[in-house]
């Protein structure tokens, strides 16, 4: 018997501080809860009284499927808030969860509009307003500081009915939600999931204290050379903070000449490779990316949000990540840590001096140091060692099995290879490094003469150009690897062939010409960004082929409803209003209401920077990337479950890295572990994996 539940609570701590801290202090008030397609009941638990017998009886019976909108939320306020009542994780079921995992919206309310599922909107805004009057504290200012059923019998009243409507929503949303990804070992994976998610990570607290002492520290003294520089003072001369955007533009135009089109942090970036930029510019723009910087307030989420033996958990959004079923972070956001500018010892230096109040002894650049040492705030136990082990390229890799470019996946099993080693202990490879692989593929030089500057290069080419990117792909990739496009440009113009330069400068007058964007980048940065894009393609060409191969199944899965078009690994059909496409694991990637118009590809979803439902337009590139994207996410996945077995206890994973915890003995060897990961799935035939890792006591970038 499958039982919906539902639960109404009141709490003083904000749910933004997470929910297992969150659960720890609540008191559930309501729980509406229905048998199948039966009534709806609803037990008010603040009235006092047993638990009704029916409710207790299914709690307690192992048979019965619970199933609930939020589930983590719901399973842990039974097992952690006033109740302490412990159902065992295999017994629930998230429609959450479902609905990520076919890329629909989490928040029931925007499922239910997107699901069709009628609900009454005036009924569901008053419920909201109960739900903020009872829910948590009254203002500060408020004579009452919690609304009771006593002490608001009426509404009370009316918001035991409003409770009820949750439980009719989600059922419908059940029966309207497919459950082609909600079962099997979909389903064994997201219990899994939510172990690891209750288990949690060691939070450095003293660490993380520490941090917010010398970023507080250091916002200060930036504030007062901020206004020392710039001559402020009250009449309003100067510039008060460089967090004031508007007043640091105008001060940079009026003083120094220089017009920014913003303060964002690439732009700052690119600017301050001006070998020309006065230095007490230079100073400014380098307060100003101090100042700003946003990954220091992780501390202040590590702090609000662990809970009271030291763990912080709950991080890990199942799905979250839309289409390609990927986790998405929460609370800390542990996906998003900024990648650390110091080298490993220069962290750990600053770690010490902050953790006695000394970080401006030991370096200028506090808030630069603490961004580096966030992930460091993630450690062991006493007894215990944290064993981290990271997929190599899993993205490039997958793409080039998937397209079947054969020549690439060579040089990866080349490379993973180990023939020994030589006298400094490091590894004798059959291959070289693949990077060196691709700038010689694409240039015509054998991979051992390659530069160091030149496979660079090669790194830009595998990662930023391998889903259809072009010269917008190099701008976006430069801030995340730390490109100097300007020094690029100037190391690759001798290996541009002429024909490609000469295509690639007719390519840039026209984009003038038509008034497209070409990134505020100067004309032979623009030029040798897009000849490294097509020599790139032209060496690669079963990628570059499947982008069209991909857009054409699609067209053609859309406009033929009901027929399997078959594209290389991968099966694509249209079935009522849904585009699906298996992926080799059997899983499904999901576009809702598909539409081909115009030639023009689209779905809908959620759009990632407006967060709105609507239509998103798609190409073959970027279907290749969500293909690569959610294989990824599979091969991760498949190690999960014996990496756990085999005792390494997962804690946190991080894009493709596993972070885990094991006890401090030998006997748990990295090694061990990365030979799980590297394990491939039954599935995966013929796709070269590798996996590297290291064990520390601090979580670190290695």
């Amino acid at each position: 018997m499958t039982i919906y539940l539902d639960q109404e609570s009141y709490s003083e701590r904000p749910i933004r501080d997470g929910t297992y801290v969150y659960c720890a202090s609540a008191e559930t008030d309501i729980i509406t809860y229905a048998f199948g397609a039966g009534p709806v009941h609803c037990w008010d638990v603040t009235a006092g009284g047993k638990m009704p017998g029916d409710l207790a009886y299914a709690l307690l019976d192992d048979d019965d499927e619970i199933v609930a909108h939020n589930a983590m939320f719901d399973r842990n306020l039974l097992r952690l808030g006033s109740l302490k009542l412990d159902i065992p994780i295999e017994r629930w079921r998230c429609t959450m969860v479902g609905a990520y995992a076919h890329s629909l919206p989490g928040a029931l309310g925007k499922l239910c509009e997107v699901l069709a599922v009628d609900q009454d909107k005036a009924k569901q805004k008053d419920g909201r307003a109960l739900m903020m009057l009872f829910c948590k504290p009254q203002p500060k200012n408020s004579a009452l500081r919690r609304a009771t059923r006593l002490t608001h019998p009426a509404k009370w009243a009316r918001y035991l009915e409003y409770a009820k409507h949750d439980i009719s929503a989600m059922r419908e949303v059940d029966k309207k939600t497919p459950a082609w990804n909600s079962r099997g070992a979909e389903l064994a994976l997201w219990h899994l999931d939510q172990r690891i998610n209750d288990r949690g990570f060691c939070v450095d607290v003293e660490l993380a204290r520490a941090a917010v002492r010398a970023t507080d520290r250091a916002k200060a003294d930036l504030k007062s050379r901020t206004q020392e520089m710039t001559g402020y003072d009250a009449a309003g001369a100067g510039v008060e903070s460089t967090t004031q955007r508007d007043a640091l533009l105008a001060y940079l135009l009026l003083e120094h000449g220089v017009m920014l089109p913003d303060l964002q942090k690439a732009t700052l970036e690119r600017r301050l490779q001006d070998n020309d930029l006065p230095p007490e510019l230079r100073e400014l723009i380098a307060i100003r990316l101090g100042a700003t910087t946003t990954s220091t307030s992780k501390y202040a989420a590590l702090l609000r949000s662990s809970s009271d033996d030291g763990r912080l958990r709950g991080t890990k959004q199942f799905a979250g990540a839309g289409r390609t079923a990927r986790w998405a972070g929460r609370v800390f956001q542990p996906d998003n840590l900024p990648r650390p500018r110091h080298a490993p010892e220069q962290i750990e230096g600053f770690i010490h001096a902050a953790k006695i109040d000394a970080e401006d002894f030991y370096t200028d650049d506090v808030m630069g140091h603490a961004a580096s040492a966030v992930r460091g705030c993630i450690i062991a136990p006493p007894g215990k060692k944290l064993v981290i082990g990271d997929l190599a390229n899993i993205e490039g890799r997958i793409t080039a099995w998937l397209a079947g470019e054969e020549w690439k996946l060579q040089a990866y099993r080349d490379y993973d290879t180990i023939l020994g080693v030589d006298a400094n202990g490091e590894p004798i490879r059959k291959g070289p490094d693949l990077y060196k692989v691709t700038y010689g593929n694409s240039f015509g030089v054998p991979p051992e003469s390659v530069t160091k500057d030149q496979r660079q290069i090669g790194k830009v080419e595998d990662l930023l150009l391998g889903f259809a990117g072009g010269v917008g792909a190099f701008v976006t990739g430069a801030a995340t690897y730390s490109i100097d496009l300007d020094a690029m440009a100037r190391d690759v113009r001798g290996s541009i062939p002429t024909e490609v330069w000469e295509e690639a400068t007719s390519f840039l007058a026209w984009m003038v010409k038509q008034g497209r964007p070409t990134f505020g980048l100067a004309d032979d940065v623009f030029i040798a960004c897009d000849s490294i894009k097509r020599v790139t393609r032209a060496a690669q060409p079963m990628i570059t082929s499947y982008w069209a191969e991909l857009e054409a199944a699609v067209t053609e899965a859309i406009l033929r409803p009901g027929n399997t078009v078959v594209a290389r690994r991968v099966k694509v059909r249209v079935d009522g209003a849904w585009l699906r496409i298996q992926l080799p694991s059997g899983r499904y990637l999901c576009y809702p209401a598909p539409r081909v118009k115009g030639g023009v590809i689209s779905y809908r979803g959620v759009n990632i920077y407006s967060k709105q439902w609507g239509r998103i337009e798609t190409f073959g590139g970027k279907v290749l990337e969500n293909l690569a994207q959610a294989c990824a996410r599979d091969v991760l996945a498949y190690g999960m479950a014996p990496a756990e077995a085999a005792g390494y206890e997962i804690v946190l994973h991080v894009h493709d890295e596993l972070v885990c915890e094991t006890p401090d003995e030998k006997a748990y060897s990295v090694d061990r572990l990365v030979e799980i990961m590297a394990t491939s799935p039954p599935w995966a035939d013929g796709l070269p994996l590798a996996a590297a890792g290291f064990e520390s006591y601090r979580y670190k970038k290695e």
